[in-house]
């Protein structure tokens, strides 16, 4: 049989495609294991010494550094306990239709311009389209549990997530708006006179309150109310699956952090006087602040009720984010 001319140039350029994906995924997923357990310990500690206490000290001997991942091995060697009343299926699945979504927010997410998973023309698109989609995520775990308290959880967070979802949606259009594109590299690299924090400041705000409320923190943690409704959707959950409930709640604090720092902090840019530090590095930098902030909101503002958690939305932060499209629609035509 003669060989058909190209037939191995194919071959080897599929098997140096899919090497490639697979390496890139292995990346992500590592960061995404990793990432989080730096924050799942500063919260920790930060906390702790807000409190005036010191938290873990003895995982680990220095300073409790390995508390998260002893906790990681305590939820292993937990019984997997599925109600006798619950649906099997949704009930397993919930957990990781929560989880996945943050996973694949780093495919886009920059860390340089050259580290990087995948540079999509309508990334900011991609990443607001998975962040919906863990609404699904509650409600099936909140539907499957067969518990009073599970479900009124996840109707509290189904409310919540699509009361927060526009103004977040709104807040970034303004910035996709102001950089003419939809790219996340492309909105870093608009930002290299200023931060668009400078010129939105206000959007900034918006973003953040819109994605604490995403992630069910503080102030906004009325869907997992321990004094009201036990733990909401998750109550039944135990071992592994309650174990990616709190990865997916740290990993969901990087990763909006991350678009955050993407959006309004100009990415991986540097301060004017210090490019002598990696990109990566600022990259981190920008994410571990934004982190530090979340945590500490955690520690100053008691929870809402739910009337002011909706009244917040619909009558401060959209209108706010309308406002804001409009200066910068008009500013943009204007200049």
């Amino acid at each position: 049989m003669i060989a058909q001319p190209g037939v191995s140039f194919v071959n080897q350029w599929f098997d140096q495609y899919w090497l490639v994906l697979v390496t890139k995924a292995a990346i992500v997923l590592i960061f995404f294991l990793v990432a989080p357990l730096g924050v799942g310990y500063a919260e920790h500690k930060v906390l702790a010494h807000m409190q005036g206490r010191l938290g873990p000290m003895y995982a680990g001997r220095f300073h409790g550094w390995a508390q998260l991942l002893a906790d990681g091995v305590k939820f292993v060697q937990k019984e997997d306990v599925i109600p006798a009343a619950a649906d099997k299926w949704v009930f397993s699945l919930a957990p990781a239709v929560w989880l996945v979504p943050y996973i694949a927010l780093f495919v886009v997410i920059p860390f340089s311009d050259e580290i990087f998973i995948l540079n999509l023309d309508v990334g900011i698109f991609f990443v607001i389209a998975l962040t919906s989609v863990t609404v699904i995520g509650v409600l099936m775990a909140g539907w499957a549990s067969a518990n009073k308290f599970s479900l009124i959880g996840a109707l509290r967070a189904a409310a919540q997530l699509i009361a927060y979802e526009l103004p977040l949606v709104l807040g970034a259009a303004a910035i996709v708006m102001q950089a003419g594109t939809l790219s996340m590299i492309g909105i870093v690299e608009a930002q290299q006179q200023y931060w668009f924090a400078i010129s939105q400041p206000i959007g900034l705000g918006i973003f953040l309150v819109a994605s604490l409320a995403e992630l069910s923190r503080p102030p906004f943690d009325m869907p997992v109310a321990d004094s009201e409704i036990v733990f909401g959707a998750f109550t039944e959950y135990t071992g592994l699956k309650f174990a990616f409930y709190l990865l997916a709640e740290y990993g969901g604090i990087v990763a909006l952090a991350a678009v955050a720092s993407v959006l309004f902090l100009g990415g991986y840019l540097p301060l004017p006087t210090m490019e002598f530090i990696p990109e990566p590095l600022w990259m981190l930098a920008k994410i571990g602040a934004l982190s530090f902030l979340i945590i500490w909101l955690r520690a100053t503002f008691p929870r809402l009720r739910e009337d002011q958690l909706q009244r917040v939305s619909w009558l401060v932060l959209i209108p706010l984010a309308l406002l804001q499209i409009m200066v910068v629609g008009v500013l943009k035509v204007a200049i």
